[in-house]
């Protein structure tokens, strides 16, 4: 049967498809109000910033001088390397020294003759020595021994910047037996891998000025308990050293996982510790007041890693591990966490126990040993890049903003203030960088001119840092505010009776 619609029942359709569409049109306009609203309300956003002109958020370019620098790393380098680290038979650090082609000795005085090569393009500005220590008997160290770490040090061209940055690989290697000293061991991974990193940055940085100084550095004593790192973070300590920040690159070559056969050449994990390994008293009761248990010196380190890194290096991932080292295992950053520095470690995305720690081998089909065909040398160089990338930053950049605070007080805005850095270069402004409380890394940066700021994000929601700003853009670590009572500081310095 038909439908029969009457007059009466198509006027009442007309009228209600009329209402629709006006509704739709409303709608409509609502809608495209509301997003026009939230535009403005992006773009006005750094302006909301109280008491502060020019502000804004700013993404920094790369600095072309340290492209240039990156782009001069060589996977065929860092391989020559690698190889030649593994044809002295062994580098245990209780192996032969007097030999010219086998043992630790000869490794070490041919890891100096290259950072001497390097040294010819610094100026005189490179200085390359044998730091020799004293190991006495003890646990994996049967009797009395001589230790050298092999350092180069590219001076700062500024005489008032007293800021040193370390990047360090060791040079020692072991088989399945950590005591073996004469055993074939050939340790092309573990650690000829991060050695021939640090050789690779040494030459292609050595003719480059920097205003603060670089420590390229290939320690001994890795395998038989962090012996040589241990020597030197101490003597940093007590000389009371500027140590701004040690890259520990440990096993940076390997690409494929034992037992579960994942390949990965394009992530790099870098290891920071949550709660700082020196830590006073007084720094305990800051951290619990301020929630600040995942904003360590080291973990800004590795967030700057990641930041920076990332922007230089193509297709490269940088992984954040939110421990000090591996489960139950540990590394030459280590000891100079437990000294007060701030220190990461670069390690590979996956590790391979048949090659690593293992006497060399074969059983059944099996390959043992850590041998130089299992080094992926284009991801090793890509390591290297990472590395560079965010060293040369921060040699590059001006000092930490000094006294950073984070005015106390109720209400939905926050103050922070700072001071310039007393020494180095004037920067050329600040970032405030700005996360949720739950996020790892940071999500916004406001750049301003100025060292105070009141911005339209609450501290019970937000975690916030500063940083400074250099001429071409090289960013200092971030700095993690402390509260403090009142505002300003007096003397570029906070009135300790107003802080918490």
């Amino acid at each position: 049967m038909p439908l029969r619609i009457n007059k009466k029942t198509a006027y009442s359709i007309s009228i209600s498809s009329n209402l629709l569409t006006i509704e739709m049109n409303i709608l409509k306009l609502t809608i495209v109000a509301i997003f026009a609203l939230a535009i403005l309300a992006c773009s006005e956003d750094s302006k909301r910033v109280s008491g502060v002109t020019n502000s804004t958020s700013e993404k920094s370019t790369n600095n072309e001088v340290i492209s240039g620098m990156v782009n001069r790393i060589s996977s065929d380098s860092i391989e020559a390397k690698v190889k030649k680290l593994v044809s002295f038979g062994s580098r245990h650090s209780l192996s032969e020294t007097k030999s010219d082609s086998f043992g630790i000795g000869a490794a070490r005085r041919w890891v100096k003759s290259q950072f001497d090569g390097y040294a010819k393009n610094s100026g005189g500005r490179m200085l390359v020595e044998l730091d020799p220590f004293i190991v006495p008997p003890g646990r994996r160290v049967p009797y009395k021994v001589e230790m050298k770490n092999v350092m180069a040090t590219l001076k700062g061209t500024d005489p008032d910047d007293d800021r040193i940055f370390i990047i360090s690989g060791h040079l020692d290697s072991r088989v399945s037996d950590v005591m073996d000293s004469t055993s074939k061991a050939p340790g092309a991974n573990d650690d000829a891998s991060g050695v021939a990193l640090v050789m690779e940055l040494a030459r292609v940085m050595s003719g480059m000025e920097f205003p603060s100084t670089i420590i390229f550095l290939a320690v001994q004593g890795e395998e038989q308990g962090l012996l040589g790192a241990t020597h030197l973070a101490e003597k940093l300590r007590q000389d009371s050293a500027n140590v701004v920040a040690m890259f520990n690159n440990d096993m940076v070559g390997n690409t494929l996982s034992s037992q579960t056969e994942l390949r990965n050449d394009s992530t790099v994990r870098v290891f920071s510790e949550t709660i700082p390994a020196f830590e006073t008293e007084d720094m305990e009761k800051l951290r619990k007041y301020s929630g600040s248990e995942n904003d360590s010196h080291s973990r800004q380190l590795a967030r700057y890693i990641k930041e920076t890194g990332e922007a230089y290096v193509n297709n490269f991932n940088v992984t954040l591990n939110y421990r000090m080292d591996r489960y139950l295992r540990g590394g030459d950053h280590i000891p100079f966490s437990k000294n007060g520095f701030t220190a990461v470690r670069f390690c590979e995305m996956n590790e391979n126990y048949y090659y690593q720690h293992q006497d060399v081998r074969k059983e059944k089909s099996q390959q043992y040993g850590d041998l130089p065909k299992y080094v992926n040398y284009n991801y090793a160089a890509q390591i290297a890049r990472v590395n560079l990338a965010a060293l040369a930053n921060l040699a590059l950049a001006p000092y930490e903003p000094k006294n950073v605070g984070l005015k106390v007080d109720l209400g939905n805005t926050t103050t922070l203030v700072w001071g310039a850095p007393d020494k180095g270069q004037t920067p050329k402004g600040y970032n405030i960088l700005i996360r949720e409380t739950y996020k790892p890394l940071w999500e916004k940066k406001i750049y301003i001119n100025d060292t105070v700021a009141t911005i339209p994000y609450s501290k019970d929601n937000f975690f916030f840092a500063v940083q400074s700003v250099g001429e071409k853009g090289a960013l200092s670590l971030p700095v993690f505010p402390v509260p403090v009572r009142e505002l300003p500081y007096k003397n570029n310095k906070p009135d300790e009776s107003k802080a918490l």
